[in-house]
């Protein structure tokens, strides 16, 4: 009886734990320069099954996310982003979602903070 008790307290606790993993806090650059691509980048980040909270800056151009690692991972988040136009470290945009990107929102060309001009 004692070690039933034993074995079931120490499942409880590793169940416990595992469930408390699931969540994590990451950051990477994404290419960009106003509040357009802000609003951009963001919101293709919280359209990935898996990411809960999504905030781009724009002067560092961080991205940060908390995200469950159970539904998703950086590279499906990244993809996500290219898709929209917009470059990180590890995949570029194509040629043509970067054409389809707003004008004043070319960051290859003139990468500057334009966030006070909208």
């Amino acid at each position: 009886m004692k070690n039933s008790i034993l074995v079931l307290a120490c499942l409880l606790v590793s169940l416990t734990a595992m469930g408390q993993q699931k969540n994590k806090k990451m950051t990477f650059e994404v290419d960009g320069k106003c509040e357009m691509c802000k609003m951009r980048i963001e919101k293709a980040a919280l359209n990935v099954p898996g990411v809960k909270y999504a905030l781009w800056d724009i002067p560092t151009h961080q991205l940060s996310l908390v995200v469950d690692e159970r539904k998703t991972d950086p590279m499906k988040i990244k993809t996500a982003l290219a898709e929209v136009g917009h470059d990180t470290k590890e995949l570029k945009a194509t040629q043509e979602a970067y054409d389809d990107i707003h004008p004043c929102c070319k960051y290859r060309e003139d990468n500057t903070d334009d966030s006070d001009k909208h």
